[in-house]
């Protein structure tokens, strides 16, 4: 198996990460729909109005709590699955010394990078692990700040059950600045997400792997004998570097912008009736930058999902052009 196939998702993988996908997104609009609704005054008319959004934030955020634990209770219960949780937890030892050795490469005091940082170095699956330290990271950073998401959410929606606390108004805010902040943290690692796994020169434009589940892939794909991952027999798109390039530009100003603005902005906390006002000409692009760079991770994640469609279809084709196999596990030959 090639490093290049290493970690492919199951059928219930890829449903799972597309559906998690259009949750998070759908929070995020509506969200800072919600907190810049000065800025964003357009994506709050273009779903309703206050009450659409409002709307369209519960109902997202009842589906990712309903995803979430659909997907511990499947990992937990699965056997195949319950080592894969191992895989993804970071290994204190290992880990810590690919971070340090990559510090030192990055000053040029390490001729190569640790072998737990590389996934697409020439190095076979077995030679590196399932997920860097890299991958990891993001894992529990996604994962802890889902869960407090979730939660500080809940207790903004249904003040009832901490309706003791709540007599302070300073309770009110801190809770909903706090949700708030999570949701800026984590809108900003979506954006560089969306660029790290998109517009890689192995993936660009989009990480097959995410979407097309491995019992899809053709077992040639697979080369035990393969004495490197193949990535030297890639070729760049002729359009890879504008678009990166053009990418790149658009994550820096959206992740910069929401987060000086998420500090200087005043919305807090959410007003019943949302007044659209005059903003800072500077705040208003930076915002709608770091907004169309969502966009652009709802539309590759939109995208994978045809290509999954296409790749499915013309495996079936195929398999209906090899024809019914023969007792001993043969194809019978057309006349």
């Amino acid at each position: 198996m090639t490093n290049l196939d290493h970690g492919k998702f199951s059928r219930v993988t890829t449903t799972f990460h597309s559906l998690l996908a259009l949750t998070v997104f759908a929070l995020f609009f509506t969200g800072y729909a919600i907190a810049f609704n000065t800025e964003l005054w357009w994506l709050v008319e273009l779903m309703g109005g206050t009450a659409g959004v409002l709307a369209v934030h519960r109902v997202a955020g009842f589906s990712l709590i309903v995803l979430t634990t659909f997907w511990v209770t499947f990992m937990l219960l699965r056997s195949s699955s319950r080592g894969n949780v191992s895989a993804v937890l970071p290994d204190p030892k290992e880990d810590t010394a690919a971070f340090v050795q990559d510090v030192k490469f990055a000053l040029g005091r390490a001729d190569e990078r640790h072998p737990n940082a590389r996934q697409f170095a020439g190095y076979t699956a077995d030679e590196v692990p399932l997920l860097s330290y890299v991958g990891k990271g993001v894992i529990a950073i996604f994962t802890v700040e889902l869960l407090l998401l979730m939660i500080s959410g809940l207790l903004i929606w249904r003040k009832s059950m901490l309706i003791d606390l709540y007599n302070s108004q300073s309770v009110v805010m801190a809770f909903v600045a706090f949700h708030g902040l999570l949701g800026v943290i984590m809108m900003m690692g979506v954006m560089f997400h969306t660029f790290e796994h998109g517009f890689h020169p192995a993936f660009y434009p989009v990480e097959l792997k995410a979407f097309i589940p491995k019992d899809l892939v053709p077992h040639g794909h697979e080369e035990p004998d393969a004495e490197t991952t193949g990535i030297e027999r890639l070729r760049l798109r002729p359009t890879w570097r504008v678009a990166t390039d053009a990418m790149g530009v658009l994550v820096v100003v959206g992740i910069v912008s929401v987060l000086l603005a998420s500090i200087s902005y005043g919305g807090y906390p959410i007003p019943e009736t949302l007044a659209f006002q005059e903003g800072s000409v500077l705040r208003t692009i930076g915002i709608n930058v770091g907004i169309l760079v969502l966009f652009v991770g709802l539309f590759l994640s939109a995208y994978g999902n045809v290509l999954r469609a296409r790749y499915a279809r013309q495996a079936r084709r195929n398999e209906e052009r090899r024809g019914p196999t023969t007792a001993d596990g043969g194809f019978v030959e057309d006349d």
